[in-house]
């Protein structure tokens, strides 16, 4: 059944958007509708939506024959939402979503990510998607456009880095679209882009995932240093009571972290992991 679709602008003042919640409200129905739109390459997955506001892409993902749950931390915008779309009652989430169960949330099953990111937890957002990757095949939304930039990035390129490699181990980027300031309220000072995180069929990356995360941001903290300088504080913490030198003497660690690929950071891993486990 079609749901009738409210024209956005006549309610915008309706919930005063918070800075410190990073709000940015949208007010374009059509981009509104291209983005719940990305969802539809996987049709028969329920939806999880991450900070509705006012319901501007609410509208669009309520219409799609599927389960829809929206996560939303503001209560302003809770009472909107329970006021414009009563049909959403049970399916409002009055929660932070980085401190949510995402296995309670469709009863343990996989669903699709999807939202408005409110620009300052958007890295903390993918964060938490790689967290609960096995639940996410995919995840879409709309964030600024630099951190899109990064999560699409190429090795050798300045986007490159920590965003870059570890949501690309587990995950297929697509930049889908930009969308400019004048859209929101209030207008971001940034451009914003949509994009789309596909699953990749990988089970296990063949490395210690946990020493995988540490030893790619630890690299990419000092981007511009070789990653022997960078490495060397690492090894000193992890094994204190040795001189790794010798270790660090090979021309791999002559690069720098932009240099090296997703399986490149994968070997780096097992090339540290295989030295400590001999120390």
């Amino acid at each position: 059944m079609q749901r009738k679709i409210t024209h956005y602008s006549s309610y915008m003042r309706t919930v005063r958007p918070k800075k410190f919640l990073g709000q940015h409200f949208l007010n374009d129905l059509d981009i509104a509708k291209r983005i719940a739109d990305t969802v539809d390459a996987y049709p028969d997955l329920p939806v999880l939506e991450v900070g509705p506001g006012m319901g501007v892409m609410t509208q669009y993902l309520m219409q799609k024959p599927r389960p829809l749950k929206v996560v939303e931390l503001d209560f302003e915008s809770v009472e909107y939402l329970r006021r414009t779309w009563p049909q959403l009652e049970n399916d409002i989430i009055e929660d932070d979503f980085l401190k949510m169960h995402l296995d309670r949330t469709f009863e343990g099953k996989p669903f699709v990510l999807t939202g408005n990111y409110p620009y300052n937890i958007s890295s903390q957002i993918f964060f938490k998607m790689l967290d609960n990757k096995n639940l996410i095949p995919c995840c879409t939304g709309m964030i600024q456009k630099e951190v899109a930039d990064r999560i699409a990035a190429h090795p050798g390129t300045k986007a490159y880095g920590i965003l870059s490699v570890l949501i690309q181990a587990w995950y297929t980027p697509e930049y889908l679209f930009t969308v400019e300031p004048h859209v929101f309220n209030p207008p971001p000072k940034v451009r914003s882009a949509v994009i789309r995180l596909t699953r990749n069929d990988k089970e296990s990356l063949g490395c210690d995932e946990a020493l995988f995360r540490k030893v790619v941001k630890t690299t990419f903290n000092q981007r511009r240093k070789t990653l022997r300088n960078n490495l060397r504080p690492l090894l000193t913490e992890l094994s204190p009571a040795n001189d790794h030198t010798a270790f660090l003497t090979d021309t791999l660690f002559n690069l720098r972290p932009e240099q090296l690929s997703v399986e490149q950071f994968k070997e780096l891993t097992n090339r540290v992991s295989d030295y400590l486990f001999t120390q």
